[in-house]
Order: structure tokens, then sequence, then C-alpha cells
């Protein structure tokens, strides 16, 4: 069988974990970021112990037949508990050291009990998927399945729980991840319900075999997406809008840079790009040429065509901010088409500079009102004609 969906799912977990890992040097006294990569590390583990040819792989060379079995549960419920103890630190409070530590402590007996009734019991078969269904009336290891499912059943729908009601009182990236950690709790208790579900149509002498290892096996890697994509979205979501937001306006200024283009790439005013480099980098370097291009043009802007575009969108929106788009983008492309077609002229229009410099956020609006004053030009004159608003 191919288990490359847990290779990869397990790769992906680890990476982030040694992503996160200098911060875990620096700050190894933080509780809650211990217990964030915990869970990472453990998700990752899961995965990797839940595949058939790592199961294969662990039986062959321990020549204990089905070690891999007991050694999953385990894995599965740490993992689980570890969820629940991140949602106790996250929450804090009075006595939140107390219960972790009590709850270190259960989930550590309910590990104890995996291994002594494993070592109880006897599967001398190896069983590579459906190990919990063909065992499910074998003294002891019977025991042993119900034990990690009750807990593992008894975290997931635990921290459900909590993390849906403290959904309730906060906001932001914090809300959301509760959320996606609340829903992936959930579909992680559909895990256990199916296996359990399974094992007592064996008691009962069905066989719903695929119930347990097609459907549980599903819930059970969605869930643990969910839930890691839960915890880390908390931390990740502020870092990652710190690169996406400066991504999204350099993008947003690409407009207005490629109406420049002739000027920039004429009078050489382009920068050079850093590379390689952070968004943030990127767009200071766009925002910069963008200026250098408009500091040459200023003194060419035809104020005319900027009254005319400036005073015709305040009196049908009433906005100011937009109003000043539309006269940049109207100046900018008429002064443009000048440049375009020779016919710059040799001295300002219209006396000293009248319009304030756009700032940061106007260079976007200016950007976005481009696109409507494609056909400015064949309603304006050459230079050397009158203009229609000169006065």
């Amino acid at each position: 069988m191919n288990g490359l969906i847990n290779y990869v799912s397990c790769g992906l977990l680890w990476l982030g974990l040694t992503i996160k890992a200098p911060d875990l040097i620096r700050h190894w006294r933080d509780p809650i970021l211990r217990v964030i990569c915990t869970v990472m590390a453990l998700a990752g583990l899961c995965f990797i112990l839940g595949s058939p040819p790592t199961v294969g792989a662990i039986n062959r060379i321990t020549g204990v037949p089905n070690l891999a079995a007991p050694l999953t549960y385990a894995s599965i419920t740490a993992y689980s508990a570890t969820s629940l103890i991140l949602i106790v630190y996250w929450k804090g409070g009075p006595g939140v050291g107390r219960l972790a530590r009590f709850l270190m402590a259960a989930y550590g007996v309910v590990l104890l009990g995996i291994t002594a009734l494993f070592a109880l019991g006897t599967a001398p078969s190896e069983r590579r998927t459906d190990f919990d269904t063909y065992y499910a009336t074998t003294p002891f290891i019977a025991e042993m399945i119900v034990l990690y499912l009750a807990a593992h059943l008894a975290a997931v729908v635990t921290t459900a729980l909590w993390s849906l009601r403290w959904a309730r009182q906060v906001r932001g990236w914090l809300r959301a991840g509760l959320l996606l950690l609340g829903t992936g709790t959930v579909v992680g208790a559909g895990y256990s319900l199916c296996k359990l579900t399974a094992i007592t149509a064996r008691w009962c002498g069905s066989d719903w075999a695929p119930l347990g290892t097609e459907v549980a096996t599903g819930l059970a890697g969605l869930g643990a997406l969910l839930t890691v994509v839960g915890i880390l979205l908390p931390w990740a979501g502020p870092s990652m809008m710190t690169w996406l937001l400066p991504w999204r306006t350099y993008k947003r200024l690409a407009p207005l840079e490629r109406e420049l283009e002739t000027v920039l790439a004429g009078r050489n005013l382009r920068l050079r790009r850093p590379w390689p480099s952070s968004p943030a980098a990127l767009l200071i370097w766009r925002q910069t040429s963008i200026h250098n291009a408009l500091s040459y043009l200023d003194a060419f802007i035809d104020r005319a065509v900027f009254k005319q575009a400036h005073d015709q969108t305040l009196d049908v929106t009433g906005d100011q901010e937009r109003a000043r788009a539309v006269g940049w983008a109207a100046a900018i492309t008429a002064g443009m088409c000048d440049v375009r077609s020779g016919q710059l002229p040799g001295h300002p229009i219209g006396g000293h500079p009248v319009i304030d410099a756009p700032d940061a956020a106007e260079l976007v609006r200016i950007a976005e009102a481009l696109p409507l004053q494609a056909d400015v030009a064949t309603d304006r004159p050459l230079h050397g004609a009158p203009t229609r608003d000169a006065v």
C-alpha cells in the first residue's frame, strides 16, 4: 500500500516544526510554544506511524508482530492529550499549571495501560490496516484498543467543547484558530466513533471493517489537518498578514508603474530591483520608482486636466479622496500620452506645482483609477493648443 499521503503530511508538519525550532530554542521556557511544537511533532508522528509501509517496517525490524499498533495508539493518545493541554494554556487563568499536570499524568497512565495490555495480549498475525477490528475479541488486545479509543474520544470532545465555547468570547486570529481547532477535533471524534462502531459490530458478529479502516482513516487525516492549522493560525496569521499586505499593495501598484514605464526607462529613474527581497522591500522599491517618475512628470502635469477630472468626480461621488485619485490618474494618463508622442513641452504647464504629491495610500487609489482614464487623451488637445478648461 502506498503511504505517500501520510509521508507528505508528516513532512509538511515537520517542516513547520523546523521553521518554528529557532523560536523554541530562544524561548524554550514558554509553555505554549513548547506545547505547539509538541503537537506538530506528534501529529507528524501519527501520520508516519499510521502508514502501512511504516507499520510493516517496524514489525519486521523489531521482530514483534504488530508492535506498530501500540506505538501508533500511543502517539495518537499523546497528540490528542497535548491538543487539550494547549487549550488549557491558551485560556490561562488560575490553576493552569495544575490542570495541565493532571492531564499529563492521566494520559501518562493511559499510555502505560496501552503498553501493559499489549504485553499481556497475543497478536501473532500481522495486520497493517485492520488491526482494531481483527483483534476486537482478543483478550487484553481488545481492552487496549478500547482504552486508547476512549481516551482519544474524551480528549477530542473536551477540546472541541472548550475551544468552540471560548471562540465566542474572543476575536481575530485566535477566534479563527479556535473555530478550526474545534472543527478539527469534532471531525477527529468521528475517527474514534467509527472505530468503536466497527468494533461493536465485530462483537455482535458483523463485519464493518471498512468503517474502521477507510472512513475512520479519512476522518483522522482531515481532523488532524484542521486541528494543526487551527493551532498554528493564531501564531502564523499575523506573520502571514505582515507578508501578505505589502505583497498585495505591491501588486495593486503595478498598473501605475506600467503607465509610467516610458519615463522610468527613458530617464533611468527606476532603482535596481532588490533580489532576493521580502514583499515589504519590493513595495518600497516600487513606490520609490513611482515617486521618481512622478517627480519628473510633475512639472509638466496639466493642472486643468487634473481639476476637470477632480471636480467632475467630486460632484458625482462627494468623495474627496476618490476625486483626487481620479484627477491624478487623468493628469498622469494625459502627461504620459504626451511623453510617448514626443509632445512634452520644454517648460512646466500651469506655473508652479499646485497639487500635493500623493502619499503611499493615494498611489494605490490612483493605480485603481487608471483604467477609467484610457480615453483621456482623445478629449485633450496637444500642448501648444488652448485647453478646454484653461483660463
